[in-house]
């Protein structure tokens, strides 16, 4: 029976290796035919070689000459070599019992016949001998015999194969160095300069020892060369001041370089310009983020995924286009559109497929439009949703995509879909008439078309009608509808923005504004200068070393998604409890690890605004991870990614070392209040937060009992303010003190006890505020009545005086004056002298008494 189990098992083992090696050879091979295909010049395998193949090919090349010869004779030879893969790609686990069979079966394959010695190849200071294949031997051949003769395609070849890998050459970045470095001497080639200062930046492979001043020099040479890559890595550099102080006009300057680049490209194409594809994702995003799901930023607090457990927010992808697809086929018109928008704008997981997008937009069309244009439904629903299905069928016209590009056609959809106010139809229709396509050119008609559109929120439309605005002179007005379309993230809306601030038009010049503006609009155009499409397809299967070089590349650009990438893949501390030595398919990753390396990445990624890369940086403190441990450092990253109140992890992290005392003082009621703050920000952290506030509050009883000198848990005293008068008496007015009522409230009335139901009851619905100001206006009229009063009552009795006074003045007058006898004076009191006074003159004997009586006292 054992035996029996032991064959079975072997044989399945057996029959999924099998399988999995017939997958690999297959993806290969397609691999191989899209390489030969899209790209066209063998070259452009490396990510860096679409431009780089333009500045060696116009440098210095003559195609008469020996050398030349033999390039194009080893290019013949490396054509028909296949790319190197890594045999330890990833078998994605794809939905469905077979698909999650046979990625477990995979997995089983190689942890029990495939369970090899760890070899450590990533990014290795010294080159492996490696044997090279016969065809790979003779091209290389080929190319020294030209490099000799200082051919210059020759020298970018070589260069190109030792540091990408291309047409299975081993990598050696010192050789790639060194082939770089002749390259660049030879003729100035920029793409050779900036690789050259790339490796300087990084270190990468111990080619060169990291030097950021050389780094900056070579990339300013080969930015006044005309190479994009190195502009955009110029103007990283100033603007975060990398190996030099940080100067914002040199950063405007050339992320403004970059940018007009960007719009150049943006505008060309089909009509409406390219369609811009995003690139740029953090993988760590994929798993919940840098710490987990539900610890992270993006997956806790205010970004965490609150959706029921019955709602598609949890749903994969594939699961999703399976239920529209269900949808579809019972006629829910809703799900058919989204299927024709999805496939149309496609995502990181699905190409687009204008084809298929056609099809289903079709579909919709269909149920409410016959062929000649009536309509056979008067349902507004199916109206709405046909409506925007036509706004696609037209874009899809009037750019050729999926289909012949007719104006003709494009003019008919628009129109039908104008009959229910499309905004995408209004747009559209603007476009033709500004451009005149199809149609007579009228920028007032266009100008219509574009403040419908605009009405409706939609960000082109307001980029147009801005323009519209920019040209006559009205700046403000412009800037507005910029604004509003920046919202949205439309590319040329941020360049106009960056154009005013730069140049100061209708307001001051802004550096800062006109630079963080320009680096939005460089950062969007990836498919000019980013290697990120590179690196996402080398991570996905599982060419760790490729996708690591790649996203360094797009780092050095100064893209933050990449700068987190970056220092995700090299970091090696995601876990306490880490079993990835235990799993053969994750052992090489252990050769990654580069603490300083990470660190630097997480510090750039986090001055770009990542919070959990900020709190790695307190980590790698902490730790020493890379660099000597500085409890003060750490405790700064905590405090400053704690601050935006988005990381309960942060907040969980500042309690712990207030509890412990690490780089700050250690204070036990502060670690409470942070750890109440980390449950506030989080609910996820509801466990660990009530763990170590257990723990907190037994350590602060006991620092309590033994009268420690650490500040332990308390209650904390309310605050008292001091009111000013006014408050005093606004306070004293609606306070209601419960012994006026003993707090009763004797207005209260049951209703089910009314006497009168439905009666008078308007008088209870009066605002007591409004009581109470008709009771101090009464008040102060009473008051100023009081005053008045009392002034008339003085006024009167002062003109009552005045009257007597006048009456004696008169009567005095009629007696002569010589008949007139002065009032006899009243008698003298006892003891007053003959002059009226008290004080006994100097000749009277009593005189020295009164003195002494008076001095006595």
């Amino acid at each position: 029976m054992k035996e029996r189990l032991l064959r079975v098992t072997l044989a399945l083992c057996i029959f999924f290796g099998l399988t999995y090696a017939l997958f690999d050879k297959a993806a290969a091979k397609k691999e191989q035919t899209q390489t030969l295909t899209t790209k066209g010049d063998p070259i452009s395998i490396a990510p860096e070689s679409t431009e780089s193949t333009t500045g060696w090919q116009q440098e210095g090349k003559d195609n008469g000459s020996q050398a030349s010869v033999a390039v194009q004779e080893a290019l013949s030879i490396l054509r028909t070599l296949e790319p190197r893969r890594n045999r330890l790609a990833r078998f994605e686990k794809t939905s469905g019992f077979v698909g999650t069979s046979l990625y477990y079966a995979k997995e089983a394959f190689f942890f029990l016949f495939m369970n090899g010695p760890r070899v450590d190849e990533y990014l290795e200071t010294e080159p492996r001998t490696r044997r090279l294949s016969k065809p790979l031997e003779q091209a290389v051949s080929l190319l020294e015999k030209a490099a000799k003769e200082r051919e210059p395609d020759a020298i970018f070849l070589l260069a190109e194969m030792n540091f990408h890998g291309n047409y299975t050459h081993p990598r050696d970045y010192k050789e790639a160095f060194r082939r770089y470095s002749d390259l660049a001497s030879l003729n100035g080639n920029s793409s050779a300069q900036h690789m050259i200062g790339f490796m300087y930046a990084t270190g990468i492979g111990g080619a060169v020892e990291q030097d950021q001043a050389k780094a900056l020099t070579y990339h300013t040479f080969s930015a006044l060369g005309g190479n994009t890559k190195s502009q955009m890595t110029a103007a990283f550099r100033h603007h975060s001041g990398i190996g030099t102080p940080r100067n914002c006009n040199e950063a405007a300057y050339w992320y403004k370089s970059v940018a007009d680049k960007a719009m150049a490209w943006a505008r060309s194409g089909p009509p409406g310009g390219q369609s811009i594809e995003k690139a740029s994702y953090r993988i760590a995003d994929e798993n919940g983020g840098v710490y987990g799901e539900g610890a992270s930023v993006v997956s806790s607090g205010i970004h965490a995924n609150k959706a029921g457990p019955n709602s598609d927010s949890h749903a994969a992808f594939d699961d999703v286009l399976e239920y529209l697809d269900l949808m579809s086929r019972k006629g829910d018109l809703k799900a058919t559109f989204s299927l024709g928008r999805l496939h149309y704008e496609g995502s990181r997981t699905m190409k687009r497929n204008l084809r298929t997008a056609r099809y289903y937009f079709r579909l919709v069309a269909r149920k409410y439009w016959a062929k000649d244009g009536s309509t056979l439904t008067e349902d507004n629903g199916v109206a709405r949703v046909a409506s925007k299905a036509a706004g696609y069928l037209g874009r899809m016209s009037l750019r050729g995509e999926g289909m012949e590009q007719s104006f003709e056609k494009a003019l008919v959809w628009f129109k039908r879909g104008l009959a229910n106010g499309d905004a995408l139809c209004q747009y559209e229709l603007g476009l033709m008439y500004l451009n005149g396509f199809g149609v007579r050119k009228d920028p007032v008609t266009a100008a219509d078309y574009f403040k419908e559109a605009a009405n409706q929120d939609m960000a082109s439309a307001q980029t147009y009608l801005g323009q519209l605005f920019l040209d006559q002179g009205d700046v403000s007005t412009a800037t507005r509808y910029f604004d509003l379309a920046a919202r949205h993230g439309h590319i040329e809306a941020f360049y106009h923005l960056a154009e005013i601030s730069n140049n100061g038009i209708g307001r001051e010049r802004s550096c800062g504004v006109a630079t963080a503006y320009y680096k939005l609009v460089a950062e969007k155009a990836e498919a000019l200068h980013s290697s990120f499409i590179e690196a996402n397809n080398a991570y996905d299967d599982g060419d760790l070393e490729t996708a690591l070089v790649d996203y360094m590349m797009a780092a050095e650009h100064g893209y933050e998604a990449a700068q987190a990438n970056v220092a995700y893949i090299l970091d090696d501390h995601k876990s306490i409890l880490s079993f990835d030595s235990l799993l053969p398919w994750k052992k090489r990753r252990h050769s990654l690890q580069n603490n300083l390396l990470a660190l630097i990445y997480w510090t750039r990624s986090a001055k770009q605004s990542n919070i959990d890369s900020m709190v790695k940086m307190g980590d790698y403190y902490l730790g020493g991870y890379g660099v000597e441990t500085d409890m003060e450092k750490a405790a700064m990253c905590y405090q400053t990614a704690a601050e935006t109140h988005q990381s309960a992890q942060a907040l969980w992290n500042l309690g712990w070392i207030h509890e412990n005392g690490m780089g700050v003082e250690q204070d036990f009621h502060l670690a409470k209040r942070f750890y109440d703050q980390a449950l506030e920000t989080n609910q996820e952290a509801y466990l660990p937060v009530k763990m170590s506030l257990i723990k907190l509050r037994m350590r602060s009883f006991w620092n309590t009992i033994t009268r420690g000198k650490v500040n332990s848990i308390h209650d904390d005293p309310e605050p008292k303010k001091e009111w000013s008068f006014n408050e005093w008496i606004s306070n004293f007015l609606e306070d209601h003190h419960p012994y006026y009522n003993n707090g009763e409230d004797d207005d209260f009335v049951d209703p089910s006890s009314d006497p009168m139901p439905g009666g008078d009851d308007y008088i209870d619905d009066i605002d007591e505020s409004i009581i109470e100001s008709l009771i101090i206006l009464g008040l102060a009229g009473a008051l100023a009545f009081l005053v008045y009063y009392r002034q008339q009552r003085q006024n009167s009795h002062r003109r009552e005086v005045e009257r007597q006074q006048q009456q004696q003045q008169q009567q005095q007058g009629a007696v002569p004056a010589a008949q007139q006898q002065p009032p006899a004076p009243p008698p003298p009191l006892p003891g007053q002298q003959a002059d009226g006074g008290f004080f006994p003159p100097a000749g009277d004997p009593n005189y020295g008494q009164w003195i002494a009586g008076g001095v006595g006292h």
